[in-house]
C-alpha cells in the first residue's frame, strides 16, 4: 500500500491565497475559511452525515482506511493521543475526530464500527454505500484516491494523508500534512483556534 502524501498538497497551495500569516508546524492555515462543497456520507451506525454534522465544533476530518497495514492506524493512533492529552489537560476545546474510509466496498458501516472505536470511542467512522461517491467526496477537498487490483484478486489503495481541520461553522481552516506528532498536533491546533478566535 503507498500513502500519496502530497496528494492534497495541491489545493492546498490553491487555498492559500489570502491566508493569514498563521505558521503551523505540519501545514497550511487557510483564512479565511473555506466552505465545505455538499456531500452525504454514511455513519458507523448507519446514519447519515452530511456538512451540517460538522457545525457546533471543531473538526479533524482524516481520510484512510480499514486494511491500510501501516500509515492509517498509526495517524489514528497519534489522534488518539492527542485527544488523551485533550481530555487529561482539561483543554476547553478539543476536536472531533472524523475517519473517512476510501474503500467504501470492505468498510461497510459494521465494519467501522469495529475498527474506529479501538482507537478512541469518541472517534467517528464514515463510508459510503459505493465508491464513485467517496471518491466524489474526496475529490471535492483534492484528496486522489487510487485503487489497483492485485494478481490474487485483492487490491490495495493509495490516498492522501492530510487532516482537513475545519472550525465550528463547518469551514475549512487548516490542510496538515505531517509528519504528525501529538505534540505539533497540539501546538497546530492550538494556533488554529486561537487564529480563529
Amino acid at each position: 500500500m503507498g500513502i500519496a502524501l502530497l496528494a492534497g498538497i495541491p489545493a492546498a497551495l490553491l487555498w492559500r491565497r489570502g491566508a493569514a500569516p498563521v505558521e503551523l508546524a505540519t501545514g497550511t492555515y487557510l483564512s479565511p475559511g473555506r466552505a465545505l462543497p455538499d456531500f452525504s456520507l454514511i455513519d458507523e451506525h448507519g446514519r447519515t452525515f452530511g456538512p451540517a454534522d460538522l457545525k457546533g465544533s471543531w473538526s479533524m476530518l482524516f481520510f484512510g482506511y480499514t486494511n491500510c497495514p501501516d500509515f492509517c492506524p498509526t495517524t489514528l493512533s497519534t489522534l488518539a493521543a492527542l485527544e488523551k492529552r485533550l481530555r487529561a489537560s482539561g483543554a476547553p476545546v478539543r476536536p472531533h475526530v472524523i475517519f473517512v474510509s476510501v474503500d467504501a466496498k470492505r468498510d461497510t458501516p459494521e465494519q467501522l464500527a469495529k475498527y474506529v472505536p479501538y482507537f478512541d470511542p469518541e472517534f467517528i467512522g464514515l463510508t459510503a454505500a459505493n465508491q464513485p461517491t467517496i471518491e466524489a467526496v474526496a475529490a471535492k477537498l483534492g484528496v486522489e484516491v487510487t485503487i489497483t487490483p492485485k494478481a490474487d484478486g485483492t487490491y490495495t489503495v493509495d490516498h492522501s494523508g492530510a487532516i482537513f481541520v475545519f472550525n465550528p461553522d463547518a469551514r475549512l481552516t487548516a490542510i496538515l500534512v505531517g509528519p504528525f506528532t501529538v505534540d505539533a498536533l497540539q501546538a497546530d491546533f492550538q494556533r488554529i483556534v486561537a487564529a480563529h478566535g
